[in-house]
This record gives C-alpha cells, structure tokens and sequence, in this order.
C-alpha cells in the first residue's frame, strides 16, 4: 500500500502522531465537541450541537475507511451495506453516551455521589457494549471480506474511535471530588 501523509487533523497531528502514515485522513475531520469554559461554568452542548457533530463523526469515519481500506468493486459492493448496519447498531448505543456526556456537560462535572456511581456504571456499561458490537460483527465482516481487510478495518475503527473518545473526554470538566 502506498504511502500517505496525516493531514490537517488537529487530533492527528497533535496527540496520533506516530500512527503509520498510510492512514489518510480527510482533510479537517477532527470534529470538535463545543463545552468550553466560561468562567466556572461550561457552555451548554444542545441537542443540535450533539446531532451535528454525531453526523460529522459518521461522515468522517466513512471516509476515513474508504480512503485506506481498498476494496475491490465486489467486496465494496458487500461491504457497505454491512458497515452500515454496524454503524447504526453503534449510534444506537452511542446515543446513551452522548446524552450521558450532555448531562454531565449541564451539571458542569458537579454530580453527587449517587449520580457517579449511576455515570460510572453506564461508561463501562457503554464500553461493554461496544466491545459486544465488534465481537458480534467480526464473523459479519469477515463473509464480506478476506481476514486481512476485516483486521484491517477493525484496526481503523478502534484507531478513530480511540481518536473521538479522547477529544470528548478531554473535552469535558474533570469531576470535583
């Protein structure tokens, strides 16, 4: 595979670095969640805004996959419609963590002991459930494609996945203890 450079990916460029250059990024995906201090307190994140970046997310994901997993014009064909379906099982369950992160954005980080005990269980509870989502579609993918290309995609979704995770959660006030 040919080689690329990283483009302007804030993300990329700043904590990523050191990833394999043949991964081509599309140009600005890095979204940007909007929580930005003011004062002692955080600027709301709305739905819009939430919507709005979930659908950049997606848009970049895909083009992420699309430009370094190369795929035949028959595995392309197959492939799509599976990624797809993975896709909208992963907003299903996303969606608990946005609105978990809305929440925790409109306390300003402040929660009772109660509500960090609730958070904390429903962070491992959607960690789980992603990790349930990958292994449920290895299989899936793999009727799709050859065992290099299914490692190969997988290998690109957790890299950008592990990328919009830590751009939220350095996004997002720390808890007071």
């Amino acid at each position: 595979m040919t080689k690329h450079t990283l483009y302007s990916l804030a993300l990329f460029m700043t904590v990523f670095s050191p990833f394999p250059q043949r991964m081509v990024c599309a140009q600005n995906a890095a979204p940007r969640v909007t929580s930005k201090p003011v004062g002692d307190n955080f600027q709301r994140i709305t739905d819009e805004d939430i919507q709005m970046m979930r659908k950049d997310i997606r848009s970049q994901r895909k083009q992420i996959i699309a430009a370094n997993l190369k795929l035949t014009d028959a595995e392309a064909e197959k492939f799509w419609p599976v990624y797809e379906q993975y896709i909208s099982d992963l907003v299903n369950i996303n969606g608990t963590k946005y609105a978990l992160i809305k929440k925790y954005v409109e306390t300003s980080g402040a929660l009772t002991d109660t509500e960090a005990d609730t958070s904390t269980i429903q962070w491992v509870g959607i960690d789980q459930s992603v990790a349930e989502l990958r292994k449920r579609f290895i299989p899936i993918f793999r009727n799709v494609l050859s065992s290099k290309n299914t490692a190969l995609f997988y290998q690109l979704d957790r890299r950008v996945q592990l990328m919009i995770d830590l751009q939220l959660a350095s996004s997002l006030p720390m808890i007071e203890p």
